[in-house]
C-alpha cells in the first residue's frame, strides 16, 4: 500500500527536471498522475518533443498509472478543461503540483515587455490558473458535503525569495507565487485544502550556466543538486500527514529541509510627536533604524 493510493495528482511541467522527478515519486507512492508538459524549450519555444508521454511510459513500465496532458498552463480554458477531464476520467482530483516554467533572463534595463510577460504568464498566471480551477472544484465538493483533502504544492525559487541579478521577470513571478501560496492557504483552509510552496536547489535545464547550489558538494555518491531531492518533500506535502501544514515555504538544499519565514518586522521607529512621520524626523530616524550613524557611518547593526 502506498501513502498516496487512490489519490490523483496533476503535475505541470512534469516532463523534465523537477517535474519529472515529482511525477515518478508521486506514482511510486501510489498516486495516479496527470503529467502536464507542453514540450517547449526553456525559453518557451516549441521543440516538437513529447516529454510528458515519455514520463507516462516510465511510470506505466514501473506499474504505475499516468496519462499525459499537453496543454499550456497559460491557457485559462485549457487549465479548466484539465481539471474537468481529470475528474471525469479518474473520478477525483486531490493534488496539484504547479511546476511549469520558462526563463528569459536579461538585465532589467535590457528586458523587453514580451520577455517579462512571457515568464510571468507561465510561472505566475499558470500557477494561478490551474490552482483557481482546482480550488473551484474542491469548494463545490465541500459544499456538497464531500470530504475534501486537497493539496496545492507550488514551486518558488531562491531568486524570488532572495533575489538574483538578470532575472527580474523570473524573480517577480516566483515572489508572486510565494505570496499566492499564502493567500490560497488562507482562502481554502475552510474547505479542507492546504497550499504550500517548495524552493528546491537543483540542477536543471533552467539553471544551466548559473552557480545555483555551487557551494553544495557531492558526498559519498549523493548529488545535492539532484532534482529528485525535493520530491520526497512534495510527496509529504501531498499526503494526509501534512494536513496541519499550510501557507508555508520550504527550501530544499540537498539533504536539508529549511523552514522559511516571510517578511518580519526587524525594527520600529515610532513617531516622536505621536502624529504622522515627517521628512525632518526621518532624515535621522531611518539611518538609525538600519544601524547607521547620522553621518552615514555604519555601526554594524542590520548590515
Amino acid at each position: 500500500m502506498g501513502i498516496l493510493d487512490d489519490k490523483v495528482a496533476i503535475v505541470t511541467g512534469g516532463g523534465r527536471g523537477l517535474g519529472r522527478a515529482h511525477c515518478l515519486a508521486l506514482a511510486e507512492a501510489g498516486a495516479t498522475v496527470v503529467v502536464n508538459d507542453l514540450g517547449s524549450g526553456i525559453h518557451g519555444e516549441q521543440t516538437g518533443d513529447s516529454p510528458a508521454d515519455e514520463v507516462v511510459a516510465e511510470i506505466t513500465k514501473l506499474g504505475g498509472r499516468a496519462v499525459a496532458n499537453h496543454s499550456s498552463v497559460t491557457d485559462w480554458a485549457a487549465t479548466e478543461t484539465m481539471v474537468a477531464d481529470t475528474v471525469a476520467e479518474f473520478g477525483r482530483l486531490d493534488i496539484v503540483v504547479n511546476n511549469a516554467g520558462i526563463v528569459r533572463d536579461r538585465m532589467l534595463f535590457s528586458m523587453s515587455e514580451a520577455e517579462f510577460d512571457a515568464v510571468i504568464a507561465v510561472h505566475l498566471k499558470g500557477t494561478f490558473a490551474l490552482t483557481r480551477h482546482a480550488c473551484a472544484y474542491w469548494r463545490e465538493a465541500s459544499k456538497r458535503g464531500e470530504r475534501v483533502a486537497g493539496r496545492v504544492i507550488n514551486t518558488t525559487s531562491g531568486t524570488g525569495l532572495f533575489g538574483n541579478q538578470g532575472q527580474s521577470n523570473y524573480g517577480a513571478a516566483k515572489a508572486g507565487i510565494a505570496g499566492l501560496t499564502v493567500l490560497t492557504a488562507l482562502e481554502m483552509r475552510r474547505y479542507g485544502v492546504t497550499a504550500n510552496a517548495v524552493s528546491p536547489i537543483a540542477a536543471t535545464r533552467m539553471t544551466d550556466g548559473l552557480d545555483v547550489g555551487a557551494s553544495l558538494q557531492a558526498v559519498d555518491g549523493f548529488d545535492p543538486r539532484d532534482p529528485a531531492n525535493a520530491s520526497g518533500v512534495v510527496v509529504y506535502l501531498a499526503s494526509d500527514s501534512s494536513a496541519w501544514l499550510t501557507g508555508q515555504v520550504l527550501r530544499i538544499e540537498g539533504n536539508r529541509l529549511n523552514r522559511l519565514q516571510g517578511w518580519t518586522v526587524a525594527g520600529v521607529h515610532p513617531s516622536r510627536s505621536g502624529e504622522a512621520l515627517t521628512y525632518d524626523e526621518l532624515v535621522d530616524a531611518v539611518p538609525r533604524l538600519y544601524g547607521v550613524a547620522p553621518a552615514g557611518r555604519a555601526t554594524g547593526v542590520g548590515q
